[in-house]
C-alpha cells in the first residue's frame, strides 16, 4: 500500500447482497477504495494478481473454488493481505475460516447481513477498523505445510533462567495469527500434561466456541471455554470469552470488566499481571504473534518473579508485534520459533517438576 493513496480493497463473495453491504460499508470512509469484486475463489485469484490489493475480504462457501482453495492459492503465490467475512460463527462453517487462518489469513469477522441493518453502523466501524489495521501488515508466502517445513533455528537466549519450583499453571497471549500458532502449539501436546494452560486470543465477538471446536479437532489435550468461578484443570486449556478480561486467582478463573479505553480484549496483560501476583515464579508464559504491545508489560512482571518466559520469533509471527515489545522490555528469557514452543514448554514443565511427560 503506498503511503498517499487509499487502502485498495478487492471484496471476494458469492452473494451479491453482501458484495453491495460490504462495498457501501467500505466506500463510507475516504481512507478506503473497492477496487473490485469476485463472485468465486477462481476470480479472486485471478483478480488478487490481476489488481494486486492491499486488502482482500475473503467469503468461505463459494462455488467452483471455495475461500479455502483461494486463500490457499493467493498466500502462496501473490501474498496479500485477507480478512475473512464468514456468515457461520458456530459449527462446521466456523471451523473452515480457521482452516482459511491456517492457510495465512490475518483475521475473520461475522459477515453483515440483512437482518443486522439495525446495527449496521456499528458493524461498519468494526469492519472498516479490522480493514485499516490489517492493510498495514506485511504477509509473507504461506504455504499449507509451512509450519512443518520450516528448519530448527537457535534461540535467542534472553537472560538466564532463573531457579524456579514446579511449574503449575501455562499462561498464553496472542492477537493476529494467533489461532493457529495456538494450533501449532496445542496440537503438539500430550493429553496426560499434567498442568493447565489459560489463554488471552483477540478474536471477534462470537468466534471463541468456532475457535475451541476447530482446536478441539486437532489436540489431544481438552480445550474448552473459560468459565468464571471455574478452577482449570491439569491437561485442558481454556480460552477467554470476548469482551472480558480473564484473571487468575491461583488456579480458579476470574472474570473482570476491561478498563475504559481498553484496545484489547480479553488483554494478555491483564492475564499475566494476575498469573505473577497469584502464582508468580510457578508458572510460565508464552507470548505469540499479534499487533501491539499487549502482554509485554504483564510478561516482564512473570519474567521478574522468576517465572519461565517465552516469545515466538520474528519469523514465524504473522505480526512480530506483541512478541517484539516483550523482548525489547526484556520480558522473553528465550526466543523460539512456533514449531519449537510446544517441545520447550514439554522440556520446562518436566523439568521444573522433577518427571518425564
Amino acid at each position: 500500500m503506498t503511503t498517499d493513496s487509499r487502502i485498495r480493497v478487492l471484496i471476494v463473495d458469492d452473494s451479491l447482497v453482501a458484495r453491495e453491504m460490504l462495498t457501501q460499508i467500505l466506500s463510507s470512509d475516504p481512507g478506503i477504495e473497492v477496487i473490485g469484486e469476485a463472485k468465486n475463489g477462481l476470480e479472486a485469484i485471478a483478480k488478487v494478481a490481476e489488481l494486486r490489493p492491499d486488502l482482500v475480504t475473503m467469503d468461505i462457501h463459494m462455488p467452483r473454488c471455495d475461500g479455502l482453495k483461494a486463500t490457499e492459492q493467493i498466500m502462496a503465490y501473490t501474498p496479500t493481505p485477507i480478512l475473512v467475512v464468514s456468515s457461520s460463527v458456530y459449527g462446521e462453517g466456523m471451523g473452515r475460516a480457521f482452516d482459511a487462518l491456517e492457510m495465512g489469513a490475518l483475521e475473520v469477522l461475522k459477515k453483515p447481513e440483512p437482518r443486522d441493518w439495525a446495527h449496521l453502523e456499528n458493524i461498519g466501524r468494526e469492519v472498516i477498523r479490522k480493514v485499516k489495521i490489517l492493510a498495514r501488515v506485511k504477509v509473507i508466502t504461506h504455504i499449507r505445510g509451512r509450519r512443518t517445513e520450516l528448519h530448527p533455528t537457535s534461540p535467542i537466549e534472553i537472560s538466564p533462567k532463573a531457579e524456579r519450583g514446579g511449574v503449575s499453571l501455562v499462561a498464553i497471549g496472542s492477537s493476529t495469527g494467533g489461532p493457529s500458532a495456538l494450533l501449532s502449539i496445542l496440537g503438539r501436546l500430550p493429553k496426560e500434561l499434567p498442568v493447565p494452560i489459560v489463554i488471552a486470543q483477540h478474536i471477534a465477538e462470537g468466534f471463541i466456541p468456532g475457535l475451541v471446536s476447530w482446536l478441539n479437532a486437532g489436540c489431544k489435550i481438552d480445550v474448552r471455554e473459560a468459565r468464571d468461578g471455574q478452577n482449570v484443570e491439569a491437561g485442558a486449556a481454556f480460552i477467554a470469552p470476548t469482551g472480558t478480561n480473564l484473571s487468575m486467582d491461583g488456579l480458579t478463573m476470574r472474570f473482570t470488566n476491561p478498563l475504559s479505553g481498553q484496545l484489547y480484549v480479553p488483554s494478555a496483560d491483564t492475564l499475566f499481571e494476575s498469573v505473577a501476583t497469584s502464582i508468580g515464579r510457578n508458572s510460565l508464559g508464552v507470548i505469540l504473534t499479534g499487533m501491539g504491545a499487549d502482554g509485554a508489560k504483564g510478561l516482564k512482571l512473570l519474567h521478574d518473579t522468576g517465572a519461565a518466559t517465552i516469545a515466538q520469533d520474528e519469523s514465524t509471527s504473522t505480526v512480530w508485534g506483541m512478541p517484539k515489545a516483550a523482548v525489547e522490555l526484556g520480558a522473553a528469557r528465550v526466543v523460539l520459533p512456533i514449531h519449537d514452543i510446544a517441545e520447550k514448554m514439554i522440556e520446562l514443565i518436566a523439568e521444573s517438576n522433577g518427571s518425564a511427560i
